[in-house]
This record gives structure tokens, sequence and C-alpha cells, in this order.
């Protein structure tokens, strides 16, 4: 007699459920590039130096004067510090702040839009962060550096679809790939969700507490760029449409 046959549990019919708390392929990249330029701080004070005014963002080097201070890097540091400066930190402590923040939001993100669209949403909301610096931080020698404006605008796109059922903060068991997935709020009906608006009002409120108490991160008294922050994260918020790849519901369920 024959033993019956097992059912196979990779089969079409079942297909594998990746964990919530497996990262996404551009999620580790994302991380393992920071960590890798990171190491810079194991060489010499005067490469460390040399890197922040190449690549940090320094709002005087905007300036249009005569007095104007020469920096490396000359015009094409004027394009690309508006991204740079968000992949180099200050200490170890800064990093992993960032890290900690992204892996629930980011990894959601990444998962959603892809890697491609991940990346350059990443680098569109550094460049935001870096704006509302400059528009608040007008002829200021002193740098500016940190993911935080893009994990930021990380948090406010993935907050447009973070409470709708089926989703990784609807509080419903799930795989990552399908709670990644689920459709959308349109912004109007979010910004009546009464979880989306405490998560912004907590959000807003630490920062708010961040630079009226000019908190620092870590122990090198660096003040945290607060206004960068709500730059990334109004970017994120209002941009998550134009990289979001998932047909919009106007009637998509919450839970």
């Amino acid at each position: 007699m024959e033993a019956p046959l097992e059912q196979n549990p990779l089969s079409p019919s079942q297909p594998p459920r990746e964990p919530i708390l497996t990262l996404p392929g551009a999620v580790t990249a994302y991380i393992a590039l920071l960590a890798a330029i990171h190491l810079r701080t194991l060489l010499s004070t005067e490469f460390q130096y040399w890197t922040i005014e190449i690549f940090g963002f320094i709002p005087m080097r905007y300036d249009q004067t005569l007095l104007d201070a020469p920096f490396p890097g000359g015009t094409g540091a004027k394009i690309w510090t508006f991204v740079t400066y968000s992949l180099l930190h200050a200490n170890l402590s800064h990093i992993l702040f960032n890290v900690l923040w992204l892996l629930p939001f980011g990894s959601a993100l990444a998962r959603r839009f892809g890697a491609v669209r991940f990346f350059v949403f990443m680098a569109v909301t550094a460049a935001a962060g870096a704006l509302a610096h400059l528009v608040t931080h007008a002829h200021e020698m002193a740098p500016m550096i940190g993911a935080s404006a893009s994990v930021s605008g990380a948090m406010a796109a993935a907050i447009r679809f973070a409470f709708v059922r089926g989703s990784f903060l609807s509080l419903r068991r799930g795989d990552a790939d399908a709670a990644a997935r689920v459709p959308a709020q349109p912004l109007t009906r979010a910004l009546r969700d009464p979880r989306v608006l405490a998560f912004l009002g907590i959000w807003f409120g630490i920062n708010i507490i961040f630079g009226i108490g000019s908190i620092a991160i870590g122990n090198e008294g660096a003040s945290v760029a607060w206004q960068a922050h709500i730059g990334g994260f109004f970017a994120g918020l209002l941009l998550f449409s134009l990289f979001d790849p998932v047909p919009r519901a106007p009637d998509s369920a919450t839970s």
C-alpha cells in the first residue's frame, strides 16, 4: 500500500508568508551604506572634518555675498549636499537612533515602493529637510548631518497606509508584503483618522520639545535640526502619492 502524499507547504496554493520583522533588501542596503560611511569616524580627525565640509549641509555655502567663504566641492557641493548630508552621522548613538525609527516605517515603505522608488524617496525627503533647514538657518556656518529628515519622511509616508485594515499598525496579523500593499487612505481621510492625528500630535510634540529645549543626541553637544525633520515629514506626507504604486481605493476600510 502506498503512503499518502504529504502536501508541499510551499505549493502554489499556499504561498510563503514573509514575517513582519524580516528586513527588505532596500532597507538592509541603506543601513549597510550608513554603517560603511560611518567608518570614516575611525580615520583621522582631519579627514572627518573634510568629509563634513564637502558632504555636509552648510547653509553659509549658499550665501550670495562678496564675503562668501570658500568651501570644498565648489558648485557641485551646493547640489549634492542636499542629499549627501543625510548619509553622515555624528556618532554611534546618532546613527542607531535613526536606524531604530527607520526599521518599522522604512521597511513597510520599501516593501510597498520597491528599491528604486524607496531610494529616490529617501533622497527627495532629505532634500526637503535640507531646504527647510536652509530657510530657517540662513548664513549659518554649522553643518547639518544625519538621516533624520529622510526617516521622518518615511514615517509620514507610512502613516498614509499604516492604520488601514490589514496593514502593519492595524493590530491585525498578516504577512509583511500584504500588510505593506494595502490601498492607502486619501490624505483628506487620513487627516481625519483619530489614530493618525494622535501620531501627528505626538511626533510634532517631540520635535517641538527638541527645538525649544535644544536637546542633543549623543555626547557631542550637537543640537537637533528639528526644522529639517519637519521639512522631510511634510515632503513624505504630501509627496507619497507621487511614489505610491498601489492603486488608490477611496473607500478603503480602516480597523
